[in-house]
C-alpha cells in the first residue's frame, strides 16, 4: 500500500468552465491504469463548457443540486447520491443549479497513449439560454 501525495486544489480553467469551479485530483492512473477521478466543486450557476470524452464519463453527485445535459436532449436535475453516465463521444455539460452548490466525482479513462485522440475534447461555452432551460427531474 502507498499513500499518494495530494496535489493542491485547482481553480477550473476559464476556457472550460463558466463561474467558479474547483478541482481536486483523486486519481490519475499511470499505465497500465488509465483511470481519472476528480472531485469537482461548482458554485451556484457554475458549469462546464460543452465537452466529450473519448471513453465516456461517469459522474457521482456527493453534495448539492446540479444540472446535466447531453446535446439534443433535455436538461436534467442531479441530486446527491445520483450517478450519471455519458457514453464515449457524447457532447454534454454539467454544473450546479443556479441557487445551489454541487459537488461530484468525475470519473473517466484515458483512451491510451497510442489512441490518437484526446481524453477530453472541449467545445463552446454553454449559453445562459441553454443553462436556464426548464430542467426535468433526474
Amino acid at each position: 500500500m502507498q499513500f499518494l501525495p495530494k496535489p493542491p486544489t485547482q481553480k477550473g480553467r476559464e476556457e472550460w468552465f463558466t463561474g467558479d469551479v474547483y478541482l481536486d485530483v483523486i486519481a490519475k492512473g499511470e499505465e497500465p491504469s488509465r483511470i481519472r477521478v476528480n472531485a469537482v466543486r461548482f458554485t451556484p450557476g457554475a458549469r462546464t463548457a460543452w465537452h466529450r470524452h473519448a471513453v465516456g464519463q461517469t459522474l457521482h453527485v456527493t453534495d448539492g443540486l446540479g444540472l446535466v445535459q447531453s446535446r439534443g436532449e433535455d436538461v436534467e436535475r442531479m441530486r446527491a447520491g445520483d450517478t450519471v453516465h455519458t457514453p464515449a463521444g457524447e457532447w454534454h455539460w454539467h454544473g450546479a443549479d443556479p441557487e445551489h452548490h454541487m459537488t461530484h466525482l468525475a470519473m473517466w479513462e484515458s483512451p491510451g497513449p497510442d489512441a490518437g485522440v484526446p481524453e477530453t475534447e472541449w467545445g463552446e461555452h454553454v449559453t445562459d439560454e441553454e443553462y436556464r432551460a426548464d430542467p426535468q427531474p433526474g
